[in-house]
């Protein structure tokens, strides 16, 4: 650790040794009444969104600037947050933006200790204007969204913390549903931009920004891949100048029963013979393309550790992810997900993976081998690197179909 980096850690750990400054007074309300009183961190205001959890016992700067998350206010089941800090290498976001509405937690560090910290927790999030609540019982909140599911919330601290529930009730319903919400477009790229591959450069692929983690091109980077980001629904005509070998879609937010025109460019896509793989969102866009439906979650997927069963391979992977929707059993309701196979306008298709926990449907492909798509995250920043062969096994098919 050279003598700088060493200062501006031991910077950020002064700065938030302690919590000296009064508490500010804070409340998270729950679109059904429910109703938690806390003290505020970060931006003093007000901040709406969907409140969601994560069971990931680290991470929570991943998570942060994960796109995927746009329009949720994050609950962390782990009871402490804040102890490694914010450092400058950890953003998954392209413009190191925070994507969260907003965060809940129990417990904020006193003090930052990690030597790659420049700055606490609270500190970015001031700086990017992200409302917080600490000093809540997150295990009570996330029973409640287990039992009842994702719910619009708000967060509320300061002077807007001292107006009467009632009232800001009343803003919290006011909202948009997450269903029904097409948001990719908030998130994506402007502008198109290229990450070149690390030694030699084996393939070119163009990967739709659908809320890109920055771990993804930098995966495809170091297998010698060029990724060239385009952002979400550009059409397929305008994507053949760069003579791609494979197509990736990438996860992000929203509802993918609104992405019709990403839908029927991956239907181009698929038409054309070219490799296809895609995550999370990219599994639900996979998905629709291939004649499934999607539907909500109750509370969803969110975190680290889940086990998903390959149904190719017969091995279990933990996984990272994060997903509010999810693809419909072809086999029908009631009956075991894993290989169900389904006709589609572009040859037989299987359900290739399923969540152990519940069943869900975590994976799909052509039995040609030409597309396929899963309902996690291979890249892991943070979590497991289980899964992490699936951008091997792309770059086999771009192999074999050059």
């Amino acid at each position: 650790m050279n003598s700088t980096t060493r200062s501006t850690s031991q910077n950020a750990i002064s700065k938030d040794e302690t919590l000296t400054s009064a508490p500010i007074p804070a409340v998270l309300v729950l679109a059904d009444g429910k109703v938690f009183r806390g003290f505020g961190f970060g931006k003093t205001g007000t901040t709406l969104g969907e409140a969601v959890f994560t069971t990931g016992m680290t991470g929570y700067q991943e998570t942060m600037t994960d796109p995927s998350y746009h329009r949720q206010i994050v609950v962390a089941t782990s009871p402490q947050i804040g102890n490694t800090g914010w450092n400058d290498e950890d953003d998954e976001s392209h413009g190191s933006k925070i994507w969260v509405a907003g965060l809940v937690i129990r417990d904020l560090a006193h003090r930052v200790s990690n030597w790659r910290a420049a700055r606490s927790l609270p500190e970015e999030m001031e700086k990017q204007g992200i409302v917080g609540i600490r000093g809540i019982d997150t295990r009570a909140l996330v029973r409640h969204l287990r039992n009842f599911g994702s719910i619009a919330a708000g967060v509320f601290s300061g002077e807007a913390a001292e107006r009467p529930v009632e009232e800001l009730l009343a803003e919290v319903k006011a909202q948009p549903s997450m269903a029904g919400l097409d948001l990719a477009e908030d998130v994506s790229t402007t502008e198109p931009y290229t990450v070149l591959a690390e030694g030699e450069k084996k393939f070119t692929v163009v990967a739709y920004d659908m809320g890109i983690k920055t771990s993804t091109p930098n995966n495809f980077a170091k297998r010698g891949i060029e990724t060239v980001v385009v952002r979400a629904n550009t059409p397929y005509e305008d994507i053949k100048q760069y003579n791609p070998h494979g197509v990736f879609v990438s996860n992000g937010p929203g509802d993918p029963a609104t992405a019709d025109k990403m839908v029927a460019i991956t239907r181009d896509i698929l038409a054309s013979g070219i490799p296809f793989f895609g995550i999370c969102f990219g599994n639900q866009i996979l998905g629709r393309a291939l004649g499934l439906n999607t539907y909500k979650l109750k509370f969803g997927h969110r975190g680290i550790n889940v086990p998903v069963k390959n149904h190719l391979t017969g091995k279990i992977d933990i996984t990272a992810q994060n997903h509010g929707f999810a693809l419909e059993n072809p086999a029908g309701e009631g009956k075991p997900a894993g290989g169900a196979e389904f006709d589609t306008d572009f040859g037989p298709a299987l359900v290739t993976h399923t969540c152990l926990n519940d069943d869900v449907v975590e994976g799909v492909a052509l039995k040609s081998g030409m597309a396929f798509s899963v309902q996690y995250h291979p890249e892991s920043a943070a979590g497991p690197h289980d899964a992490n062969p699936l951008f091997d096994q792309f770059i086999q098919l771009m192999d074999d179909h050059k």
